[in-house]
């Protein structure tokens, strides 16, 4: 039970509609779960952050995933993501899990369910190589309930491509810059917008770029202001903090638009 459907059940008591017994009937007090001998699953993690845990796939058996899965689901967990999700394991989960896949980003999605968007995350990639760790960052903004704008191939090698895109950033409360080589797009980015920059580093390029730490160091050494950084490849942990950033700005909107 996440943050939205506590605060309706309290709106159902509030009204009348429910009596606090029955209220309370409905929210599960267990805050964990075991699943076999392999995993505890957080229940109360919608709760406390507004997002359900999250499947990592890489490392986990086809039989283990869906075990988790299939337990979250049948506690009513909805939107359950699953990252870094091989293809070739997304085709043994079983069908009643009705899972949703995409092959770039390598996420699935189990008991998918359309959430409200608010705010406006742009997610800009360097070039199409960095694609699936752009849209790992896209896919889990619009997942968690954030209105997404992709901006893709407009590295700095070309950087009229990115000039001519600026008026899609205006509107941005948060952007996600995704490169390879020397990383340099987040800087560039960084020094034309206002609103906060995430970088995040990837592992595309050639000999010298070390596995995207030379991104990684470039983005950490940025002369940008308002640019934070996340770790090499971490399409998901930078769609959660922009996710996290975009939410409580479009809030404090909300608030001064309803007090003026």
């Amino acid at each position: 039970m996440e943050q939205d459907e506590i605060y309706r059940l309290l709106q159902q008591v509030e009204r009348g509609e429910k009596t606090a017994a029955e209220a309370l009937s409905d929210i599960s007090l267990q805050p964990q779960m075991l699943v076999g001998n392999y995993a505890d699953i957080d229940l109360h993690r919608g709760l406390r952050q507004g997002m359900p845990e999250v499947i990592y796939g890489a490392g986990k058996t086809a039989e283990q995933i869906a075990g988790i899965a299939a337990a979250m689901k049948a506690r009513g967990i909805a939107n359950i993501m699953i990252t870094r999700l091989s293809q070739e394991k997304a085709g043994q989960l079983p069908q009643e899990l009705e899972l949703f896949y995409d092959p770039v980003p390598q996420i699935g999605i189990v008991n998918r369910r359309e959430t409200e968007k608010k705010g406006k995350i742009a997610v800009v990639a360097a070039g199409t190589s960095d694609l699936p760790v752009a849209e790992e960052a896209a896919v889990t903004a619009e997942l968690y309930g954030n209105r997404v704008e992709r901006v893709y191939d407009v590295g700095v090698a070309g950087i009229h491509r990115l000039l001519h895109r600026l008026p899609a950033f205006e509107d941005a409360n948060v952007l996600i810059a995704v490169a390879g080589m020397e990383g340099a797009l987040v800087s560039v980015i960084g020094g034309l917008v206002a609103c906060p920059v995430i970088g995040v580093p990837t592992s595309v390029g050639y000999g010298a770029s070390f596995g995207g730490l030379a991104a990684l160091l470039a983005m950490l050494n940025s002369c940008a202001s308002g640019v934070s950084v996340v770790n090499i490849d971490n399409g998901f942990g930078a769609g959660v903090l922009a996710s996290r950033i975009n939410q409580q700005t479009a809030a404090v909107a909300r608030e001064r638009t309803g007090k003026e």
